[in-house]
């Protein structure tokens, strides 16, 4: 059977047993079918041939299975082959074979029942196995969720609150052991009394030692509690402090504790200011050399870069503050130990007690002096180390809002020395007075350049504001509005409901520091001063326009076209309807809401203004300077209108009216009257500013000494006007529109200076205080004068003075018959003034006309025109009474038809026509008279007067005399 297993092995077939017992669930084998089974089982046997048929099997064929039967089979064939051989050799195999395969066969039919059976189980057997599988992996899957969700969850709670546990028994212990320590007074009260007991026992040997090992402990707590005292300089702690101080007192060094307390604060002061100016360095240097450690404070300063310059000086305060807190909590302390002493005192009255009282109350007014007297030294160190800083960079190419902080921070420093010993901080004031006139002139200079830059391009357009518009409603002028709050910077603090009282100490006393850097309130710096072209809201220049184009008030004898009250014509254009829509709004206003007229260049000054009023607030020892560049701001505005608007202040009647030298003098006595020429105070003011302030010059003379460059340097060329602006057009009244903006906007900053007049005499120093009245009285005060020569080149252009001369000199005058109608040339005066009138209606949609301006626009007109008139009547070579009495005629019909034109009274210059017209009916001595009397007439005037009134009824001797008379009151003005 062996032999058997063996054979089947070899021929690649495996037991029935084997196979069952290596079957797995990925295996299978073919099993026989029963027909197979049946027919080697029905094949004829005999099992005693069958049995020697397979122990004739060789015994190699049953040894290991690494023995190739088809090698060894070939090796055995002879050298000669022969094919009957083997054929017979292979049917021997072939028995062998199924004789083997029979008994397989029998082995299988005999063994198959238990086979199937087996075969069963093992099915089963696979089945449950990989539900095993299945439930297995799902176990362990949960199992992972439990361990991850609570297993190690809570095992991890149990293993913090066990480690809780623990720490909480740490810090029990951690506390026992820290209620045993600094308690200076304690140990050496213990110490004390131990040497006291050790000195008792002192004859042993083991004792001297003790007591020399319990000096030794004494001076290690002396030392100890001296590094105890120097950690009150920069954080004051009542607790710490008192237990300091008894330790002191049982030593018996309170004096020399004083001393050393001094000390350790004049070395806090150097070593805060110190790390915090090197901790900035470093941070900016970018690395971590150790070479700035090395440097001196003064040198160290030098290194802070602009960008960390002010986060330096805060922190530099801050840290300061905190030391002088500490000092002033310390000497708080004392006073109020002192008086819970002396109160104790003065309740035991035990005379065993004298002397040590008498010693205290010596120890407390040496230690109350000690600390008045650290008050000043304190503060010198502080002052001495923010100087130092302070010098260390240049600001003059700061930012202004960053200046202004320095400028704050600098201002509240000296604020706290101010409370904390009643220095008046002059170390501080000297360093950044020059630091601030340095950067301020810098500043200013810079400053006067863009002004002159936006005057350069400035077109002159409205900027429209509200009609309610203060510049206390620009963020410049909020410092005007409110209170000083220690802990915001004062330009821009909200108002503080602390009292004024109350000292920054007592304030910061408990937390807090007052130059922590807070912040801008975004609300401060919101303004809301423009209106939408000039009016507060549409519906209001909605109105506006319809009111003005409304007429429903005015009489229907009005609205007619005027009718000439002598000859019943109309003459070819009205006047009524334009011109009284204009006398009813006699300021050409449109019926806007009246805003301030001013530019945007002009917003800038004021704003200008107000950061200079920020520094000098701030910084009230620069105020005189400040101011001066504040005037120097005035005056270049005030410069640049003049030369822009007013300049041309010739009068166009020279050319046109006078032909000869003689005639020149006229004019120039027509001028002296001061019609449309700047006063003589504006004269003045003007060449000022042009001497000072204008540098005329096109370029440096390289051979001018270096005071003369300097000066230049301070000095501002001279602004010329944007070719955007137009004057030249009769259609625009030759720019008035312009002209009245920029006029107008210098008499509103002339009124806003008016109005910050009090607050710069506040400022300003007792000496300095007659430059402050001269620049009122002599400069802002003459902004509106400037109104007389800018609008009077209007009214000399806008009416044609030459053809009314013209018409005048071809009436024929000498008349024999009064007569009834006015000539022509009045109707042509009355037509150019209507065209004014509609000219200037027309501006008046652009820009609003103060009734000042147009009063003196039409106080121009008509003095040029009465003058004209005068000057018409001087040219008239023959006169007759009747034509006297003509030219009154025309005169009052001038007047007449104006009078309905304007509001004007009495008409300028009435007077003057009048005067002059009645002179042709003066007899000889009273002409003479009257020639000396009325010296406002020129020479060619009252000449005419002499040679046509009088020239036919006195004589040659007589006329002579007259123009002798004349020529004698001329001679002055030549």
């Amino acid at each position: 059977m062996q032999k058997i297993k063996s054979l089947m092995t070899r021929q690649g077939l495996r037991s029935p047993q084997e196979s069952v017992n290596d079957l797995s669930p990925i295996e299978s084998f073919r099993i026989p079918t029963k027909e197979e089974l049946r027919e080697l089982h029905e094949e004829p046997t005999d099992p005693q041939a069958q049995q020697e048929i397979i122990d004739s099997i060789e015994e190699v064929y049953f040894s290991n299975d690494s023995f190739d039967i088809v090698k060894y089979e070939l090796e055995r064939l002879p050298p000669v082959l022969s094919l009957q051989e083997l054929e017979e050799y292979r049917d021997k195999l072939k028995q062998q074979q199924a004789a083997v395969s029979k008994k397989v066969a029998d082995l299988i039919l005999e063994k198959q029942p238990a086979y199937v059976e087996e075969l069963e189980r093992v099915t089963s057997l696979q089945t449950g196995l990989q539900l095993a599988a299945v439930i297995c992996t799902n176990g362990r899957r949960h199992l992972n969720i439990a361990k991850e969700g609570f297993t190690q969850t809570s095992l991890g709670l149990l293993a913090n609150q066990r480690k809780r546990q623990l720490l909480i028994g740490l810090l029990k212990s951690l506390r026992t052991i820290k209620t045993l320590e600094e308690d200076y007074p304690g140990a050496i009260q213990l110490c004390l009394e131990c040497q006291k007991a050790a000195s008792t026992f002192k004859h042993y040997s083991c004792i001297s030692e003790l007591n020399s090992k319990l000096q030794d402990t004494l001076e290690q707590i002396e030392e100890q509690l001296d590094v105890a005292l120097s950690k009150i300089c920069k954080n004051f702690d009542i607790n710490h402090y008192t237990k300091v101080q008894q330790a002191y007192r049982l030593l018996g060094k309170t004096q020399t504790a004083m001393d050393q307390l001094h000390m350790h604060f004049t070395q806090a002061i150097h070593n805060t200011v110190f790390q915090v100016v090197l901790g900035y360095v470093e941070l900016c240097a970018g690395n971590t050399d150790t070479k700035f450690q090395k440097l001196q404070y003064k040198d160290l300063c030098t290194h802070i870069t602009s960008d960390s310059y002010i986060p330096c000086l805060a922190d530099l305060c801050k840290a300061l503050w905190e030391v002088m807190l500490s000092y002033y909590r310390t000497m708080q302390w004392h006073e109020n130990h002192d008086q819970d002493e002396a109160a104790v005192v003065s309740s035991v009255s035990d005379g065993n007690n004298v002397i040590g009282t008498e010693e205290n109350s010596f120890d407390r007014n040496y230690v109350k002096k000690k600390l008045e007297h650290g008050l000043s030294r304190i503060w010198q160190d502080v002052q001495l180390k923010v100087k130092t800083y302070l010098l260390g960079t240049d600001l003059s190419n700061f930012k202004y809002d960053d200046f202004i902080f320095v400028l704050d921070i600098i201002s509240r420093l000296m604020q706290v020395g101010e409370e904390f010993c009643g220095s008046k901080s002059e170390v501080l004031q000297e360093s950044i007075r020059k630091q601030s006139v340095n950067y301020f002139k810098t500043y200013h200079r810079t400053r006067l350049e863009e002004l002159r830059m936006f005057l350069e391009n400035e077109t002159w357009e409205l900027c429209p504001v509200k009609s309610s518009f203060s510049i206390l409603q620009l963020h410049e002028f909020k410092f005007m509005e409110q209170s000083r709050s220690p802990s915001v910077s004062p330009s821009k603090q909200p108002a503080s409901a602390i009292s004024s009282t109350v000292t920054l100490f007592e304030q910061y006393c408990n937390g807090g520091n007052p130059f922590e850097i807070q912040a801008d309130s975004k609300d401060d710096e919101t303004e809301d001063v423009l209106a939408s072209n000039g009016y507060e809201s549409d519906e209001q220049e909605k109105s506006a326009y319809q009111e003005y184009d409304s007429d429903s008030d005015v009489p229907e004898e009005l609205k007619r076209d005027y009718v000439d009250e002598q000859t019943g014509d109309a003459p070819i254009k009205s006047v009524s309807r334009e011109t009284l829509r204009s006398r009813k709004r006699s300021d050409y206003n449109l019926n806007k809401v009246n805003a301030p007229i001013l530019t945007n260049t002009t917003l800038n000054v004021i704003r200008l203004v107000g950061k200079y009023m920020q520094m000098m607030n701030i910084l009230k020892p620069i105020a005189f300077d400040v101011i001066h560049f504040m005037s120097q701001l005035f005056d270049y505005y005030l410069y640049a209108v003049y030369t822009f608007f007013g300049r041309n202040d010739t009068p166009i009647l020279t050319s046109s009216l006078c032909a000869s030298n003689r005639e020149q003098h006229s004019a120039r006595q027509f001028e002296s009257t001061g019609l449309g020429l700047s006063s003589s105070r504006l004269r003045t003011t003007l060449n000022r500013i042009q001497e000072s302030l204008i540098d005329l010059e096109v370029s440096a003379d390289p051979s001018g000494t270096l005071t003369a460059a300097e000066e230049r340097k301070e000095k501002v060329p001279s602004p010329h006007l944007s070719h955007l602006v137009v004057l030249t057009s009769g259609n625009s009244l030759y720019g008035l529109a312009e002209r009245v903006v920029a006029t107008e906007s210098l008499v509103f900053l002339a009124e806003q200076f008016e109005f910050l007049q009090p607050h710069l005499d506040a400022v300003m120093p007792a000496a300095k205080k007659p430059f402050l009245q001269q620049f009122y009285s002599q400069t802002v005060s003459t902004a509106s004068e400037l109104r007389k020569p800018v609008y009077w080149i209007v009214a000399a252009k806008a009416i044609d003075y030459e053809q009314m001369l013209l018409l005048m000199a071809n009436v024929k005058w000498d008349v024999k018959e009064i007569m009834s109608q006015h000539n022509v040339y009045v109707d042509a005066l009355l037509k150019e003034f209507e065209e004014f009138n509609r000219r200037l209606n027309d501006v008046s949609k652009r820009v609003r006309i103060p009734l000042p301006v147009s009063n003196i626009l039409w106080e121009h007109c008509i003095r040029l025109a009465n003058r004209t008139l005068v000057e018409g009547y001087a040219n008239v070579k023959k006169c007759s009474n009747e034509g006297r009495a003509l030219m009154q005629l025309d005169f009052q019909q001038f007047l007449m038809k104006l009078e309905k034109l304007t509001d004007i009274r009495p008409i300028p210059d009435k007077e003057f026509v009048e005067t002059y017209i009645k002179a042709y009916y003066l007899t000889e001595n009273d002409m003479e008279c009257w020639i000396k009397e009325h010296r406002e007439y020129s020479t060619k005037q009252l000449t005419n007067l002499v040679n046509i009134c009088l020239g036919t009824y006195i004589n040659k001797k007589a006329r002579q005399k007259l123009l002798a008379t004349i020529d004698d009151i001329d001679r002055p003005k030549r």
